[in-house]
């Protein structure tokens, strides 16, 4: 049990505001803004993000990826396919994620379908991780219960060993995903927690922006 009084934590915020004027006419051109100032002031990882999927029970899981680049069409992450994340969504192909901004005192709400990239993509984002982190990849059973720390070493050795001095190829169970979104909600906080909350949806091919009650 928690034994500080958690309802007398407060934050106020005053930091910036946010308006439909200000905003960018596309969400993707308005995350890169805001990322690009998360960057400036030095923050911890900016780019790490809370994805949230569900299986096909309809059972939601959670878990903090990191976004590794950002194109045209959405927002991509790499991660084991086999893993728990990579099997919620082979049967749901959609996902919701959340960058939580304290500093600025910021976060963005994006969710959209989720699809795998082309191996080729893959492959040459796998090749520019440093050759240890290639290693793990192969060697873990991502979210598959192990015995115990030193199994896992272990498998990290054998993987060792079998590549040598040999290229680490990306194995078939690992790769990315992009995120194509289809909504994605701006929150500024703001004094008296009146928050601005912008909300872009897309139709047709457009997008709309319409302001939310905080």
């Amino acid at each position: 049990m928690v034994k500080r009084d958690l309802s007398a934590l407060r934050e106020e915020y005053t930091r910036a505001s946010l308006d439909e004027k200000s905003a960018g006419s596309n969400p993707l051109e308005q995350f890169n803004y805001w990322f690009e100032q998360a960057l400036e002031v030095g923050l911890p990882e900016p780019n790490a993000m809370t994805l949230a999927t569900v299986d096909q029970k309809g059972r939601p899981s959670a878990r903090v990826v990191l976004l590794k680049e950002l194109d045209p069409k959405g927002f991509v992450f790499y991660t084991n396919y086999s893993s728990r994340k990579g099997k919620d969504l082979d049967q749901n192909p959609h996902g919701a994620l959340v960058f939580l901004w304290l500093e600025l005192q910021r976060q963005v709400r994006v969710e959209g379908r989720v699809e795998k990239l082309e191996p080729a993509i893959s492959d040459a984002y796998f090749n520019s991780r440093p050759r240890a982190s290639r290693i793990a990849a192969v060697a873990s059973p991502q979210s598959h219960p192990i015995p115990d720390r030193k199994f896992l070493e272990e498998k990290f050795r054998e993987a060792e060993k079998q590549f040598g001095d040999q290229a680490v190829k990306r194995p078939e169970h690992w790769g990315g995903y992009r995120l194509i979104p289809e909504n994605i909600e701006f929150w500024q906080g703001r004094q008296n927690r009146l928050h601005d909350r912008l909300l872009y949806s897309i139709s047709d091919g457009h997008w709309k922006i319409q302001r939310l009650a905080p």
